[in-house]
């Protein structure tokens, strides 16, 4: 199982619809796939057509990371009656904003690492759409992830919030999660022929350089009338939302390239020595190495 959070530290770039289109390729693709809502905004549980059927959602599974609990908060979309495949959702709540506190315990950062160990080997492929801040919340599924996308739009505001995303994940990854990496910056909502959007894209490109993808979402009407109707972008009729759906498809073949990089790399010493932290023990002996720190191996 791959972890991949989708992450933006400001507010209106389009960071959910981005989680969405993953969630709709890898639908597209046949694998099983679990979206943690973890904004407490909620609109990926409301995008997936995710509503009742549980009494739990993400912010009952940080209290509390049983397995009961987690079975509990975890429901089916209602994509699933659009066409076959296995796509699930953990369910956000408003509730969540009880854990966005801006100094985290290690304990609480390691809760949602912790829960994903249970449905481990039920799923390929978890997405994890964070609010837009840098808070508990987000480094709490930072923590929990593989890979980091950050969704980005040509404007000032974004490049900035951007460059600060991307200092955060290199922080967390050196000081508690070593197989942490940023898999690039997107930039969403670009509109062909705009003589800023085209000035904020080069200096995002200059900026960032290997990190910078250069895949790029356009501003388009269908990708909002596909979300309100409930349905994936995918199967959602006409040209633009097919150019709209190659573009999430690259963007998943590029994460799947990024996780096989990990793969190859899993029995190196480094990751050795934070072995217990990875997440192939994940949250097994969380209580006893945040008291003791990584091994020394």
């Amino acid at each position: 199982m791959h972890v991949l959070s989708v992450s933006s530290l400001k507010g209106g770039v389009g960071k959910t619809t981005v989680a969405l289109g993953l969630a709709s390729a890898a639908y597209a693709r046949g694998l099983r796939t679990l979206v943690v809502d973890l904004d407490p905004q909620c609109d990926a549980s409301t995008g997936l057509g995710a509503f009742g059927g549980s009494t739990k959602s993400v912010a009952d599974v940080l209290s509390s990371p049983r397995h009961a609990v987690v079975h509990d908060s975890i429901v089916a979309s209602s994509w699933g009656k659009v066409q076959s495949g296995h796509i699930d959702v953990m369910l956000g709540s408003p509730k969540t904003l009880n854990f966005d506190h801006p100094n985290p315990t290690l304990r609480d950062l390691w809760r949602l690492e912790e829960a994903l160990s249970i449905v481990e080997r039920k799923y390929d492929l978890v997405l994890i759409d964070t609010p837009p801040s840098i808070n508990g919340l987000t480094r709490t599924g930072w923590v929990a992830s593989d890979r980091i996308l950050i969704v980005s739009e040509p404007s000032i505001f974004s490049v900035v919030a951007a460059d600060r995303a991307l200092k955060a994940i290199n922080e967390l990854r050196k000081g508690l999660t070593p197989r942490l990496r940023a898999l690039g910056v997107i930039i969403n909502r670009v509109r062909p022929g705009s003589q800023e959007h085209d000035f904020r894209i080069g200096e995002l490109k200059n900026l960032f350089q290997g990190e910078f993808l250069t895949a790029m979402l356009e501003e388009k009407a269908t990708v909002q009338q596909a979300q309100g109707a409930g349905r994936p972008i995918h199967t959602w009729p006409g040209e633009s939302a097919a150019q709209v759906a190659q573009v999430f498809d690259q963007l998943l073949d590029a994460a799947y390239e990024s996780f096989a990089l990990v793969d190859e790399s899993r029995n190196s010493k480094k990751e050795r020595r934070f072995g217990r932290f990875s997440r192939i023990l994940r949250g097994k002996q969380i209580d006893k190495d945040l008291e003791t720190g990584p091994a020394n191996g």
